[in-house]
């Protein structure tokens, strides 16, 4: 049996390690700072040591000069993690056994794939296609599922939501887990009793919505004692207005189609520090293509923000499709070619014609075009709203240009 040392000040990332390198047959063994690190290096002689570049009590290069210089850990491999990458640390451990130097949150099959390579044993993963994301907004934990149901994913998804409610500081756990676009069947019952035993470590049952189309799902839980009280519906604004105790909806002021103020502000975490857990694989990639569509394609831009226009204008300058700003909603929807766009940036606040009312403009024609809005409000009010109007996704304010055109990708390639 392989040995691995785990030197890593958060417990949330030791903890995740040791536990899925346990599954994998490893002895594992951690060390919370870079003395006990340098320590247990020498008591135990480990077949490999993972290692994050900031230590306290000793440094990661005083642990890495104790290693080389004990005849017994000399030839000891290394593998090291930090939250920024530089040549210069580069270049420090670069005379040690540092095998493979890896940028925080590191992908998990990255790791493990790595760890195979050195150690030369074999680690197989589930290669099931799965994408999982969690976040929090006004208080409640959103955990989206698409493609399928992965075992590796999962078993992340309970660290992850766990460094969540730290950062949030969240006491009475609310969650919706969205599975709209997974196909669950019996064959999936194991995974599935996973993903809520992992919901259920967080939530009561009665603070869980499950938001999907598969009638599997509703038997399966209500065959279960304990996930009994579990609702599942496959209505958004049913599993939302649940969760809240109220009706959405019910904070949009109809006079002036905006949020009320109580919902104006984006709650960034409690804590200081940015999450740390990657649901993401590096294996996964793009099967579609932007770059693969008709150069001719037209995108509409329609935000009274110059920046705004300038960033998504940004995000497609390696391609050749047509970009066509407007600076408010009516400008938009009086052009006559407005309605020949493969896709749409709306914004919701603007002068002249918010983007509700372009919204109720292009329903009232029967127009179902691409859209995507844009909004610095996250509420799910304003969000529900907007599915209700035709609307095929939503970003929040501010935007990235990989972020625009992530998103740009998702919805397109399903119109080609």
């Amino acid at each position: 049996m392989k040995k691995i040392l785990v030197i890593d000040e958060s417990a949330l990332f030791r903890d995740f390690l040791a536990k899925k390198l346990g599954e994998y047959g490893f002895e594992v063994s951690v060390a919370v700072n870079g003395l006990d690190g340098a320590v247990k290096v020498r008591q135990q002689t480990p077949d490999l040591v993972i290692m994050d570049y900031y230590l306290s009590r000793s440094s990661s290069l005083e642990v890495l000069e104790k290693i080389r210089q004990d005849p017994n850990t000399a030839q000891v491999p290394v593998i090291m993690a930090s939250a920024k990458v530089d040549r210069d640390k580069l270049l420090q451990v670069a005379q040690y056994q540092v095998k493979k130097f890896f940028t925080k949150p590191i992908r998990i099959d990255t790791l493990l794939k790595a760890v195979s390579e050195v150690l030369g044993v074999q680690v197989e993963m589930d290669n099931t296609p799965c994408i999982i994301e969690a976040h929090v907004n006004d208080e409640i934990v959103f955990v989206e599922v698409a493609q399928g149901l992965n075992k590796e994913k999962i078993e992340l998804l309970r660290y992850k939501i766990k460094e969540l409610l730290s950062l949030y500081e969240l006491q009475q756990v609310k969650m919706l887990v969205m599975m709209s676009n997974v196909d669950i069947s019996p064959d999936d019952s194991i995974k599935l009793g996973t993903l809520m035993n992992t919901v259920l470590q967080y939530a009561k049952p009665r603070n869980v919505r499950i938001l999907t189309n598969s009638e599997f799902v509703g038997s399966y839980l209500s065959g279960r004692e304990d996930m009994s009280e579990i609702v599942v519906t496959n209505n958004l604004e049913t599993a939302m207005d649940g969760l809240l105790g109220r009706k959405t909806g019910t904070y949009i002021d109809p006079s002036r189609k905006v949020v009320q103020q109580e919902f104006l502000q984006v709650k960034a975490p409690k804590k200081e520090g940015a999450e740390s857990i990657d649901m993401k694989f590096d294996g996964e990639k793009a099967a579609f293509d932007l770059h693969d569509l008709d150069e001719n394609l037209t995108i509409a831009v329609v935000d009274d923000d110059l920046v705004i226009q300038e960033l998504i204008r940004t995000a497609f300058s390696d391609t050749s499709f047509n970009i066509k700003v407007y600076g408010n909603g009516r400008e938009f929807v009086n052009d006559p070619e407005a309605a020949s766009a493969d896709l749409i940036f709306l914004d919701l606040m603007m002068p002249e014609m918010d983007g509700f009312q372009v919204l109720q403009e292009l329903k009232t024609r029967t127009t179902n075009l691409p859209i995507i809005v844009l909004s610095a409000l996250s509420q799910r009010e304003t969000v529900v709203k907007a599915l209700k109007l035709g609307v095929k996704s939503y970003m929040i304010k501010p935007l990235k240009p990989s972020a625009v055109l992530t998103k740009a990708t998702e919805i397109l390639k399903l119109s080609f």
